[in-house]
């Protein structure tokens, strides 16, 4: 059904008879929820290994940049087809998948962080007051850290959100009934001739969403990240 504003369904209904209002909505949740999640997934894995690498050195930082170079030599299109030949395709298979590829990022943005902020007189200080390892990375690195993570962290959302889409309507991801933006422009795609504003909606939705998180991540690099504010 075409769209109608003063009807029960604003938007419109797809072939099945759902409702696109409804399913822009649900599928803002699970877009956002896929897209969060993996970011923290990578953030507590990458971010750990990160300041290990970054504040030991030596032969951690060796072995531990070696399996991160492996992850990142390995395609991750490859591995998301093979991940989901093997696990059901839903939210929190996905998540883990997403997150998963994440980690190479946030562990290589970790390290260097943690390898700049490691030189840094507070530290030092810390280390000449007799203060623990575990200590200084807890008290001193980690906020720092941290805080330049964060805001990156929103970039990477946007750029897992559009990845959960792209997979969504290859048919490789959440499957409707359940909706997401990706799998409902699949779905309209067979009537785009007809009812563009079965693609058109959750399309410009999607859009809209990846450009704001791009924003706030400008933004709070710019705000949060020390070498940001000195450019």
């Amino acid at each position: 059904m075409s769209p109608s504003p003063f009807s029960a369904h604003p938007l419109g209904t797809d072939r099945q008879g759902l409702d696109i209002l409804s399913g822009v909505i649900f599928g803002a949740r699970t877009s956002l929820t896929v897209g969060f999640g993996a970011v923290l997934v990578g953030i507590t894995i990458g971010g750990i290994l990160g300041l290990l690498a970054g504040y030991y050195r030596g032969k951690i930082d060796a072995i531990l940049n070696f399996f991160n170079d492996s992850l990142l030599a390995f395609p991750p299109l490859i591995l998301l087809l093979a991940l989901s030949s093997v696990v059901q395709p839903n939210v929190r298979n996905v998540t883990v998948t997403l997150g998963v590829l994440a980690v190479p990022t946030f562990f290589r943005l970790a390290r260097a962080n943690t390898m700049t902020y490691s030189q840094r007189n507070f530290v030092l200080a810390a280390k000449a007051l007799g203060a623990t390892s575990s200590r200084i990375l807890g008290r001193e690195l980690v906020p720092n850290v941290l805080a330049s993570t964060i805001a990156y962290a929103f970039v990477v959302v946007a750029v897992l959100i559009v990845a959960e889409s792209s997979l969504s309507f290859l048919g490789l991801s959440i499957q409707r009934p359940e909706p997401t933006w990706g799998n409902m422009i699949a779905a309209g795609q067979t009537d785009l001739a007809k009812y563009p504003h079965l693609v058109f909606v959750p399309g410009v939705i999607l859009f809209l969403t990846v450009l704001s998180l791009n924003q706030i991540g400008d933004w709070a690099q710019r705000k949060w990240d020390p070498r940001a504010r000195k450019i």
